[in-house]
C-alpha cells in the first residue's frame, strides 16, 4: 500500500524519487494544480510563433509569395502610373498650351481620350489568350513595317522637331509609327524564338540570330531614317533582351553588342546636334549658345522641388523656361512641384512594375510568355531608366518619353497593350487561375431554390 501511494506501482525505491520531486515542483512553481496534474496546463509558456518585427517579416513574405502578387502589382503600379501621369500632364502642359493659343486642357484632354483608349486596349489585351498573341504577332510586324515606309513618303510623312515619323490623321490627331515598333518587335520575337525552341534550333547560333537580328535591323533602318534615335535605342534593349532570354552565348551577345555600340556611336558621331546631347552629360552650366539649356534646366526643376515640392501646379520652369515640360522632362516638373517624395514614388513604381514583370517571366513554362514579359520588362523599364537618367544628367537626352506618364497618345497606346500582355501572362499562371476561380462565388440552381422561403398556402 505505501509502495502504491509513493510511486504509483509496486516499487518504492522509485517512489521517493518520484515525491522529492513534484515537493520540489511545488516550491518552485507555485502550487500544484487539478489541471496541471491532468495535462491541461503545465506553467509553461505556449509558443506561438514569432513575435513582434519577425511576426510582421513573415507575413509580409508569405503575402509577397501570394499567387496574384504579381497580377496586383502589374496592375496597379500601371494603373498609378497613368493616373499620376495624367495629373501630371495637365499641371505641365497648361503653360505650353497658352502659349501656343490653345485651351489650358488642350494636351490633357488628348492624353485622357488617348488613356481611355489604351485601358480598352489593355482590357482586350489582359482578356486574350496567348495563341491569339501570337497569331497577331505577324500582322502587327507587317502593318508598323508599312507604317514606317509610308512615314518616308512626301505628302504623308510629317516633321516634329526635326524628326521625320509622324503621319498625320486630321485635326489635332497623329500617329507616331515608330512607337508601335516595340510591341511588334518584342511579339513577333517571342514568338519567332518560342517556335524554335520547340523544334530545339536554339542551340544553333544562326537560328538564333536569323531572322530575328536582320528584322530588328531593318526596323532600326526605317527609324532612322527619321531621325528617331530614341526609340532606336528601345528597340535595341528589347531586342537584347530577347536575345538574353533566349540564353545566347557571351561571345553571341557581345559580338551584337559590339554591333550595335559601332553604329549608335557612327550616329551620333555625324551628328553634331546628338554630339552636344552628349556633351551636356553633368553639365551645371548651359555653356556657348545655351547648347545644354535643357539639361541645366531640368536640375534647376529638380533641385528647387526639395523634399516635398512646391505644390501642384506651381512650377516655375514649366513657364517657358524648360523645353518639352509635359512630354520628355515631365520627371523634371514632377520633381519641382512634389519634390523628392513624388519622384521616389515613380521610381517605386517602375520599379514593381519590373519586379512584376520579372516575376512573371521568371515563374512561367511557356517559352513564347517568357519571351514576351521579358521583351515588355525590358521595353518599359529600359525606356523609364534612360528618360530619368537624362532628366538626372546621368544620360544623354534621347528624346522619349516616360512610359504611361509622359504626354503622346502613340507612346501610350502600345505600353498599355503591353502591359495588357502582362496582365493576362499573370492571370494564366496556373496558381493565379486557381486563386482567382476561388474567389469567385458559385450559386448554383440547387442552391438559390434552398434560399428561396417558402411562401404561404394563400399567398400567390
Amino acid at each position: 500500500m505505501a509502495a502504491d501511494v509513493l510511486g504509483g506501482s509496486g516499487d518504492g525505491a522509485r517512489g521517493v524519487p518520484a515525491l522529492a520531486g513534484l515537493l520540489l515542483r511545488s516550491r518552485t512553481a507555485g502550487p500544484v494544480r487539478g489541471p496541471a496534474v491532468r495535462g491541461r496546463s503545465t506553467g509553461v509558456p505556449r509558443s506561438s510563433g514569432p513575435r513582434g518585427p519577425r511576426r510582421l517579416v513573415e507575413q509580409a513574405r508569405r503575402a509577397w509569395d501570394r499567387p496574384l502578387t504579381a497580377y496586383y502589382l502589374i496592375l496597379g503600379s500601371a494603373l498609378l502610373i497613368t493616373v499620376l501621369g495624367l495629373v501630371m500632364v495637365y499641371s505641365a502642359s497648361v503653360i505650353k498650351a497658352l502659349e501656343l493659343s490653345l485651351p489650358g486642357s488642350y494636351f490633357f484632354r488628348k492624353q485622357f481620350l488617348a488613356a481611355l483608349i489604351g485601358g480598352a486596349l489593355m482590357i482586350v489585351a489582359a482578356r486574350m489568350p496567348a495563341k491569339l498573341h501570337r497569331a497577331l504577332a505577324y500582322p502587327i510586324l507587317a502593318g508598323t513595317v508599312f507604317l514606317l515606309i509610308l512615314v518616308q513618303v512626301p505628302g504623308i510623312g510629317k516633321s516634329v522637331n526635326g524628326n521625320q515619323n509622324w503621319i498625320y490623321l486630321g485635326g489635332p490627331f497623329q500617329l507616331q509609327p515608330s512607337e508601335f515598333a516595340k510591341l511588334a518587335l518584342l511579339l513577333w520575337g517571342a514568338d519567332l524564338l518560342a517556335r524554335k525552341q520547340d523544334r530545339r534550333l536554339l542551340t544553333e547560333w544562326k537560328h538564333m540570330l536569323v531572322p530575328l537580328v536582320p528584322m530588328a535591323f531593318v526596323l532600326l533602318g526605317l527609324i532612322m531614317l527619321g531621325g528617331d534615335m530614341g526609340t532606336t535605342i528601345i528597340l535595341t534593349a528589347i531586342l537584347f533582351g530577347l536575345l538574353w532570354l533566349a540564353g545566347a552565348p557571351t561571345r553571341l551577345f557581345a559580338g551584337v553588342l559590339a554591333i550595335a555600340g559601332t553604329l549608335a556611336a557612327l550616329f551620333i558621331k555625324i551628328s553634331p546636334h546628338r554630339m552636344g546631347r552628349l556633351n551636356c552629360i553633368g553639365a551645371t552650366d548651359p555653356g556657348p549658345q545655351d547648347q545644354c539649356w535643357q539639361a541645366v534646366h531640368g536640375i534647376y526643376a529638380l533641385a528647387s522641388g526639395g523634399w516635398f515640392g512646391s505644390g501642384l501646379g506651381a512650377s516655375v520652369e514649366k513657364w517657358g523656361q524648360l523645353p518639352e515640360p509635359h512630354t520628355d522632362f515631365i520627371f523634371a516638373v514632377t520633381g519641382e512641384e512634389l519634390g523628392l517624395a513624388g519622384t521616389l514614388s515613380v521610381v517605386a513604381l517602375f520599379a514593381a512594375l519590373g519586379y512584376a514583370g520579372i516575376r512573371v517571366a521568371g515563374r512561367t513554362e511557356d517559352p513564347f510568355v517568357r519571351y514576351a514579359a521579358g521583351g515588355v520588362t525590358t521595353w518599359i523599364v529600359a525606356q523609364a531608366v534612360i528618360n530619368i537618367g537624362a532628366v538626372l544628367g546621368l544620360l544623354p537626352i534621347a528624346g522619349v518619353p516616360l512610359p504611361l506618364f509622359s504626354y503622346g497618345g502613340s507612346a501610350l497606346l502600345p505600353t498599355m497593350f503591353a502591359v495588357g500582355l502582362l496582365i493576362a501572362f499573370a492571370r494564366d499562371d496556373p496558381a493565379a487561375r486557381a486563386a482567382l476561380a476561388m474567389r469567385q462565388p458559385r450559386v448554383s440552381w440547387k442552391s438559390m431554390r434552398r434560399r428561396v422561403k417558402k411562401r404561404p398556402s394563400g399567398e400567390r
